[in-house]
């Protein structure tokens, strides 16, 4: 008789747990999949630049070059109207569109900033520490006024 209980009990949590899956395919999936890649590659750029990992130069380049291209795309993703109510995101980037809009272009100008700031070499952490800033910046401002933590 337990055992029957336990097996109710699993094949419960089995069917609940699939409700809370987000469709990696749908535009909800997509975005949450870039945000994901732009924190791990932003944490590690900062990371170098703070000395929690060892600072390489053709890896700082390369990951720079690597956001810069992925701030462009999370913003696709983002339909005219609101998707799901499994988003972090406030009502607020539907409400307020241009606000949103603008800040978006901000965290693009961002990145597009630190890629230039590679350019010159031998790269300076100290040098590429202001442009680093800036895209963190970008990032926080968009978060404060648009995700629900």
């Amino acid at each position: 008789m337990t055992l029957k209980v336990v097996g109710v009990a699993l094949l419960a949590a089995l069917v609940l747990s699939g409700c809370e899956r987000i469709d990696p395919n749908s535009p909800l999936g997509q975005r949450k999949a870039i945000f994901k890649d732009m924190m791990k590659t932003s944490e590690d750029l900062g990371g170098m630049l703070r000395g929690r990992l060892v600072f390489n130069e053709e890896k700082f380049v390369a990951g720079a070059a690597h956001l810069d291209t992925i701030s462009r795309q999370p913003w696709q993703h983002f339909p005219q109207i609101k998707d799901s109510d499994k988003t972090s995101a406030r009502d607020d980037v539907w409400q307020r569109q241009e606000r949103f809009d603008e800040l978006a272009r901000a965290q693009e100008a961002a990145t597009a900033a630190l890629v230039a700031a590679t350019v010159a070499r031998p790269l300076e952490p100290k040098a590429l520490a202001a442009p680093m800033q800036r895209v963190e910046d970008a990032c926080e401002s968009c978060h404060q006024e648009f995700r629900a933590y």
